[in-house]
């Protein structure tokens, strides 16, 4: 058995022709080895996803080249162009496609095609209906997604019924939809008992997501629920500049004479490099961190989200098999060494398990005009 040290720094290499599909004869040359994936991030994904470390670098390997592929191919396929995800163990990169024509080109990227009868720009209009229906529809679903894998739009309600009331209160075909019965209900992850992270108005706890700068101004991303525009905020000492909740659930706050990093704190306190905030893949591995869990892992289910709260609907959210609590709402969620969100909220917990979401970091970015804090 080789040491951890040795995978670490050999197994990413391996890995590289160990990953999604096979390559056809006349490929192009494989890219220079990745950076091997921190020690933090190894030992998280052995415990979360009861992967061996070989098997957590491969994976790794893997997804990175996904996203290479999914990249590729959603520009060549165009409109008939119906989203990709990566299988259980993230060993085959799924493309869907609504042209069977195209079934030759996909495979030729070393993914596997999937025939399917609507595009994704088709389900995410669904979806985006579904977000425009009254309040008052939206109220009885507790969250509703773009389902790649099976080529729906799911929504996710206690009872049936109320799933079935928003379709006809968006006015969208029930044949695109899928009402599935559910017990989930996300809640905001804010703790007023207090704890580690920052604090809001001398009170409220949460977490930190990632380190930022706007010009020469330091601060930090976090969730919009966490507090308002003109809050002052303690351990970092800042002050809200922008939050939005519900819609959106993000915030970023300016932290003058503190000091950005590209860490995100790991497994044990280590820190985990952030050097980029390239989107993972459906299917893959993703880690999160916050005050009062910590570092835990899981998997990436659907981007594009809908959560319906008690305060009201926010969309564009990423769903994930990572557990979270109370006073991790705005902590970091990562892929590798890439930044991917700050926490929203979810249902469970870390001792039976449960279900986070997070608002992507890019959007954030954009929103304010911020600029991620890399190594």
């Amino acid at each position: 058995m080789l040491s951890r040290g040795s995978l670490l720094a050999g197994a990413a290499t391996v890995a590289l022709f160990l990953a999604v599909g096979a390559a056809p004869a006349n490929a192009a040359p494989a890219p220079l080895a990745p950076k091997p994936p921190s020690p933090s991030v190894i030992d998280a994904m052995q415990r979360d996803l009861g992967l061996t470390a070989e098997q957590a670098v491969t994976r790794l390997a893997n997804e990175e080249r996904a996203v290479t592929t999914e990249s590729a191919l959603s520009g060549k396929l165009g409109a008939a162009y119906g989203g990709a995800w990566l299988n259980g163990d993230a060993s085959q990169l799924m493309v869907a496609t609504s042209d069977a024509a195209a079934a030759d080109a996909i495979r030729a990227k070393g993914a596997q095609p999937v025939v399917v009868s609507r595009t994704l720009a088709e389900l995410n209009a669904v979806k985006d209906k579904l977000d425009q229906a009254p309040e008052q529809a939206k109220a009885g679903a507790s969250l509703w997604y773009v389902d790649t894998p099976t080529n729906s739009v799911v929504i996710l309600a206690a009872q049936q019924a109320a799933g079935e009331a928003l379709v006809a209160a968006a006015g969208v075909d029930k044949n695109t939809v899928r009402v599935v019965a559910s017990a989930e209900r996300p809640q905001p992850f804010i703790d007023i008992i207090g704890g580690r992270a920052y604090y809001i108005n001398g009170g409220t706890r949460c977490s930190i997501g990632f380190s930022v700068t706007r010009g020469s101004t330091p601060g930090f991303v976090t969730a919009g629920h966490c507090g308002r525009a003109g809050y002052p905020t303690t351990t970092p000492t800042g002050t809200f500049q922008g939050s939005s909740f519900p819609g959106n659930d993000y915030a970023w706050v300016a932290a003058p004479g503190n000091t950005p990093r590209p860490w995100v704190r790991g497994s044990g306190g280590a820190n985990v490099i952030v050097r980029g905030s390239t989107q993972a893949v459906v299917g893959s591995s993703i880690c999160r961190s916050g005050s009062t869990t910590g570092w835990h892992c899981g998997v990436i289910q659907q981007h594009n989200a809908t959560v319906y709260y008690s305060q009201g609907s926010v969309s564009g959210l990423t769903r994930t098999t990572v557990c979270a609590e109370p006073g991790d709402s705005g902590g970091s969620f990562i892929s590798g060494s890439q930044a991917q969100g700050v926490t929203s909220g979810g249902s469970g917990n870390c001792s039976s398990g449960g279900t986070t979401y997070h608002q992507p970091v890019n959007e954030i970015l954009s929103a304010y005009g911020l600029t991620l804090t890399v190594g």
